[in-house]
């Protein structure tokens, strides 16, 4: 039987996360499979031959996309390159969605299977977009699951295949010493996730560390990433705070509430049941942008799964000292507020069903190379 050669592109930590699961439920399902493409550590350590780190490309906000531009038709030049030279039965796109709708419409240019796990939050601005996904994808597989409703709108189908991180989560086990191991004392956690990439923990750190000394019988803990280096946490160090590199999961484990950048990593600490508080800050400019394009109500993959406010958003200006202590408070002192949040949770796990995400996804690009 031929061995087939894949092509997958992420081009962040989360994305790159998903894919290489996906690479290894691949892998596992046929390992006469060759995977090139681009992406991080996390799918190098998958068997992803990588032609290009993403950390050379990542870019976030509106503003920070447009100014990076050059840079990013560099690399996209260099990966259309790359696929030429590579000749793959499929392309497999993961998340990234500025970066990989154009990889998606040179590829069915040169009649190249695109498959989109993962696909761009069209509902959420520009619903159009939809259209251009039906016109230069043949698969698409989805993880939230209100997804596969809003793309019936424009007559496409999407498998949902549930939830990744259901995943990540059913094969993680706590640290039995993780106290010790990190050189905490036993007063109750606060965890601070400020984000995985430089330009959002840049924005929102700060207001994080400012919360200290407004809760003196707690210990706030940073969620470090070691691929960003001590340094960019360094006022944290300096105001007595903890950072603690590439233990996400122990440290929501531990946590009795958390402040978290908007992001993948509001789902993660639901799915922990800590109670959070999510936020996000960008440049004047950007945020600009976005609010006149944004078309959902909600920012946070909690909101958007239950399709209400179960935890408090607090955006931009809201994004204060004052307001982040008044939630902290509610969170931490009121068991009604508290326990009506950890009941929107539940109702988030059951929307998102038991289904392993990367086998299911896996198994559905395998029956249409002919592998299954």
């Amino acid at each position: 039987m031929k061995s087939h050669k894949l092509y997958i592109i992420s081009g962040e930590r989360s994305g790159d996360l998903h894919a290489s699961n996906l690479v290894r439920s691949l892998l596992d399902q046929d390992s006469s499979l060759n995977i090139r493409g681009m992406g991080g550590s996390y799918s190098r350590e998958a068997g992803v031959e990588l032609a290009v780190d993403y950390a050379e490309v990542a870019l976030m906000g509106f503003l920070e996309v447009m100014l990076g531009f050059r840079k990013v038709l560099k690399y996209l030049k260099r990966v259309k390159k790359d696929i030429i030279s590579y000749q793959p039965d499929a392309i497999i796109l993961v998340d990234y969605g500025g970066f990989n709708m154009k990889i998606a419409a040179f590829a069915k240019k040169n009649n190249i299977p695109v498959h989109y796990y993962i696909p761009p939050k069209v509902w959420a601005w520009n619903q159009k977009r939809a259209l251009k996904l039906k016109a230069f994808t043949d698969q698409i597989y989805s993880i939230l699951p209100f997804e596969p409703f809003f793309f019936n709108k424009y007559d496409l189908h999407v498998h949902y295949v549930g939830n990744p991180l259901l995943d990540e989560i059913s094969r993680f086990v706590p640290h039995e010493f993780f106290f010790q191991k990190n050189e905490l004392n036993y007063q109750p956690i606060i965890a601070l996730l400020p984000g995985s990439r430089a330009q959002e923990i840049n924005a929102m750190l700060d207001q994080m560390i400012a919360l200290i000394k407004e809760f003196p019988n707690a210990q706030f803990v940073i969620a470090g990433v070691a691929d960003l280096g001590t340094g960019i946490y360094q006022r944290g160090i300096d105001a007595g705070i903890r950072v603690i590199f590439d233990q996400t999961y122990d440290l929501l484990s531990h946590a009795i509430a958390a402040v978290v950048t908007s992001g993948t990593a509001t789902l993660e600490a639901a799915l922990f049941r800590v109670p959070q508080v999510v936020v996000y800050r960008t440049s004047r400019i950007s945020y600009a942008i976005a609010k006149s394009l944004i078309r959902v109500q909600y920012i946070s993959l909690v909101n958007l799964i239950a399709d209400k406010e179960v935890v408090k958003e607090l955006i931009q200006h809201d994004f204060s000292i004052p307001n982040l202590k008044a939630e902290l408070r509610q969170i931490l002192g009121n068991p009604v507020y508290r326990g009506q949040m950890l009941q929107g949770y539940d109702i988030i796990k059951e929307q998102i069903g038991e289904s392993s995400a990367s086998d299911a996804a896996a198994e559905l690009i395998l029956q249409s190379l002919g592998k299954k």
